[in-house]
This record gives C-alpha cells, structure tokens and sequence, in this order.
C-alpha cells in the first residue's frame, strides 16, 4: 500500500459538502423536485437601530408586492411572501432547473418602545426596507412601600 499526503483542507471541504447534501435531503430543498412542490426559505435580513428608529432590511428579488405581507404583531415584525419562477415553460426538456415556487416567513422581535402605529415600509429592486420609530422610555418599574410591624407597633415605614 502506499502512503497518501494527509490533507486537512481536502478533508473539511468533503465534510462541508456531505452536512449541505444532508441537509437539503432533511429540509427539502432538492433542487431538482418539480415546480410543484413548495420549499420554504428564509430571507437574509439585516436590522439595526439609528438615532432612535428601528431599521431592517430583508432581501427579497423576485417577489411580487402582491405576494409579500409585512406585519405587526405581538412585539414582533412579521415578512410572509411568496416567490415564484417567472420563467413557465411546460413542453421543455430542463437540463437544470434551480427556481421554483416557494414561501418564506421570518420574525424579527422589535426593540422596546417600538411605535408600531408608525412604522413604514418600502420595496424596491428586491430589497424590502422597514422603518420603526422608537418611543424614548423609561422604566416603568417603581419601589413598592412595605407596611409592617416594628418593635410591636404598626408602623407605615418603608422598609
């Protein structure tokens, strides 16, 4: 037998490209199954707060505005679309065929303060932009006075 040059780089690449086909086998994202079957996805986002409004940034090309829902709720921004291949040819034999139909959600927990009743949003070459201003709080907890007995006498203190 003769000895093989141990290469550590080869190896990580192969186990990357086994976990990805692992997953794509768990999860349903076989690219080659029909047009018909639905895959869901999550877009990238980015969020982040400037002078005191909530910014997020979801990446959404090929989705129609009719397609996308963007809402409040429970302290959270909610994005549900669809997207679909614009490209619908039946009497094709497909060499490869990446696109097809599918629905993503993603849920983004607002900061404290947010002012849903504010909040825009705009959609432009694929980039979803949404805009919540944030109310400047403060903390609304407070120190709750004790009754109780001192030396044997009912005593209003606060402890």
């Amino acid at each position: 037998m003769l000895p093989v040059r141990f290469d550590p780089m080869r190896e990580l690449s192969t186990l990357q490209r086994e976990m990805d086909d692992l997953f794509k086998r768990m999860f349903g994202s076989n690219r080659e199954i029909g047009e018909s079957s639905m895959l869901t996805t999550s877009p990238a986002v980015n969020s982040f707060i400037k002078d005191g409004v909530f910014h997020l940034e979801a990446e959404l090309p090929g989705v129609d505005t009719d397609k996308l829902d963007v809402r409040m709720d429970d302290g959270s921004l909610v994005i549900h679309g669809e997207r679909r291949s614009t490209h619908k040819t039946e009497d094709v034999n497909y060499l490869l065929k990446e696109s097809s139909l599918s629905t993503f959600e993603r849920r983004v927990t607002l900061p404290a303060g947010a002012d849903m009743e504010k909040a825009h949003a705009t959609y432009q070459n694929g980039m979803l932009e949404v805009t919540v201003p944030i109310n400047e709080h403060k903390p609304s907890g407070r120190k709750i006075p004790i009754e109780g007995i001192k030396g044997g006498k009912k005593s209003k203190e606060i402890h």
